[in-house]
């Protein structure tokens, strides 16, 4: 009787010695791994198609059973609060790099976000008069009055214990991945490099950059730039080599019948060029301003390294209109006081820049003005196009001659 109690004791000990230190599963390290990329992926898919451009910003409606879907695994996940994320989301929108952004790096530096990021993410959701005011039409139903609010801690304990039943002690492992997935990825990338480092498809009013052309690892949200320019498209990508996989989850969403995408990147259209330009040709521009504006820095682009070529031609010095190339497409505000020297100086030397320079303020006047009428707005572009034409500058004519071909 002894030895069978014995044995059965051991048993039973060898069992749980097993099943701590390798799980349900008894999944090999690599296979864990996996999972582990797999979990943290679906933890960004659900931030960026949920969270982000579904609740944020309202940019396609999803079906319940992945509405629901996203918002469980997110508090288990995550533990984070629709209304919060939302509202801090928006507010950072509202008042993107100024006083009152709650994570931006010209604000608050880009270590500070980087390294910081979730800690300014829970301050501010601390701040009743943000979720009042930016958190409107999020979830309130009873699941997130008696299980989400106030029950984070609930939801990642429940996915410790999932992690560790499944994966033994190695889950332990990857509940801690999963934890500082976000806060690295959303708040430090893309709160922080974000702002601060990469690329610009377009002129937007803030510093966003695109950090990546091919979103993948963050869900599209790597595209950055796009967003802030585009912030009510469900779709980030918007030139032909770049991918955003939100977008491509979103498609198959759709093709299920469980999302519908209420709006993209508007893309401009074009037909014979009018004689004149009209108030139709005005309403295009504008509502394609962004699109207008990046087709403008590639000509400035172009005219400059035609000047750099005749004057390494000539064998002079190029560094002065090489430095200045950057950012002669670029607003005023945008360009750093360190580089305005060269600037001008580049202007002064080289006329068709300084004109090419000229224009573009001009053009970009038509939609900053805030008292100009319509019908005036209308005669401005008029003029500007003419002016463009009888320049002399043949990038100015031909982009005068495509912006008179414009359709709304």
């Amino acid at each position: 009787m002894m030895d069978f109690l014995s044995g059965t004791f051991l048993t039973l000990w060898d069992g749980l010695v097993n099943f701590l230190i390798n799980g349900l599963t008894g999944a090999a390290w690599w296979q864990v791994l996996i999972v582990t990329l797999v979990f943290t992926h679906l933890t960004i898919a659900s931030v960026t198609i949920y969270l982000h451009r579904h609740q944020a910003h309202r940019a396609l409606d999803l079906h319940p059973i992945p509405a629901h879907f996203f918002r469980f695994w997110l508090w288990m996940t995550t533990g984070m609060v629709t209304k919060e994320w939302t509202a801090i989301h928006r507010k950072h929108h509202a008042k993107c790099e100024q006083e009152g952004d709650p994570h931006s790096p010209v604000v608050f530096g880009i270590k500070k976000v980087f390294f910081e990021g979730s800690e300014l993410y829970r301050a501010e959701a601390k701040n009743k008069e943000t979720l009042e005011r930016y958190g409107h039409n999020t979830p309130n139903d009873w699941l997130e009055k008696h299980v989400y609010t106030g029950r984070s801690r609930l939801g990642v304990s429940l996915m410790l214990i999932i992690n560790v039943a499944l994966f033994g002690a190695l889950g332990l492992t990857v509940w801690a991945v999963q934890m500082v997935w976000i806060p690295i990825t959303a708040a430090g990338i893309i709160n922080g490099i974000g702002h601060y480092w990469g690329y610009r498809n377009f002129e937007a009013v803030d510093a966003s950059t695109n950090v990546s052309p091919w979103g993948i690892l963050i869900g599209g949200e790597e595209l950055h730039n796009n967003h802030h320019t585009y912030p009510t498209s469900a779709k980030l990508s918007v030139k032909p080599y770049e991918f955003d996989i939100g977008w491509m989850y979103i498609t198959i969403l759709k093709s299920l019948g469980l999302a519908n995408v209420k709006k993209v990147p508007p893309k401009m259209a074009f037909g014979e060029a009018k004689a004149v330009a009209d108030e139709k040709t005005l309403e295009a521009i504008i509502a394609n301003r962004y699109e207008v504006m990046a087709g403008y820095a590639r000509e400035v682009h172009a005219a400059c390294q035609r000047e750099i070529n005749a004057v390494r031609n000539k064998g002079a010095d190029i560094s002065v209109i090489k430095a200045a190339g950057r950012w002669l497409h670029r607003d005023a505000d945008k360009v750093p006081a360190n580089v305005q020297p060269q600037l001008q100086q580049a202007r002064a030397e080289h006329p068709v820049l300084d004109k090419m320079v000229t224009m573009r303020e001009e053009l970009r006047a038509l939609w900053s003005s805030t008292n100009a009428t319509r019908d005036q707005l209308a005669v401005d572009l008029q003029a500007w196009c003419r002016r463009a034409e009888d320049s002399g500058i043949a990038a100015l004519r031909d982009f005068s001659i495509r912006l008179r071909s414009a359709r709304a």
